[in-house]
């Protein structure tokens, strides 16, 4: 990985999953996703979207289990890559928000490229079942990026009555926000945005 192209390959392979994500912060918004949950793969190529960022996944996980480990694995390793995409955050913006609205449903998602890990998830999911996707996971996953991507992140949904909506919105605003945190500012190539000089 190097500042110029900021990208990154993760492999992380445990008793429970075997795991790679190829990631470009300077993509076009293109996927390839194979996690064996379906309905992640919808909504990470959500992020990969509104994010303009190329993301691969590959996944066989404890699928017979649950989904719960495949889910929250790959968090950790889209989270180890976007720590590694984005380097020493030189000339980044560092934060990022966005809203998105999808029919009756409205989220809104921070970013902050902060170097410390913390996550404020506050989804109340209208059904415990998005088709066969246990909602609970939605938080797994981001729980697991926030920490190896070391970002402090804030996750509200603000209203909604259908539940894929509500995490259809979250994932597009957190693709959103990542992309404005992420981007490189003109104005302030070369400098880490903190006083303290270094994230």
């Amino acid at each position: 990985m190097t500042t110029a192209t900021r990208q990154a390959e993760i492999s992380r392979k445990t008793l429970e999953t075997d795991i790679a994500v190829r990631l470009d912060l300077d993509g076009s918004g293109r996927s390839t996703l194979a996690s064996g949950v379906p309905f992640l793969d919808h909504m990470l190529d959500q992020v990969a979207r509104h994010g303009m960022l190329d993301l691969a996944v590959s996944a066989k996980g404890d699928l017979h289990i649950d989904a719960h480990h495949t889910v929250e694995d790959i968090g950790i390793a889209i989270g180890q890559a976007l720590a590694q995409a984005v380097g020493d955050k030189k000339g980044i913006r560092r934060y990022g928000h966005a809203y998105v609205p999808l029919d009756e449903a409205l989220s809104r998602v921070v970013v902050d490229f902060s170097g410390r890990p913390g996550l404020s998830f506050n989804v109340d999911f209208k059904r415990a079942l998005i088709g066969a996707f246990d909602a609970d996971l939605t938080q797994e996953f981001f729980q697991g990026l926030v920490n190896h991507a070391r970002i402090t992140l804030h996750i509200d949904n603000l209203r909604g009555s259908n539940a894929h909506h509500q995490c259809e919105t979250v994932f597009k605003a957190f693709g959103r926000a990542l992309r404005m945190a992420a981007e490189l500012d003109s104005r302030a190539v070369g400098d880490v945005p903190s006083t303290k000089g270094a994230l």
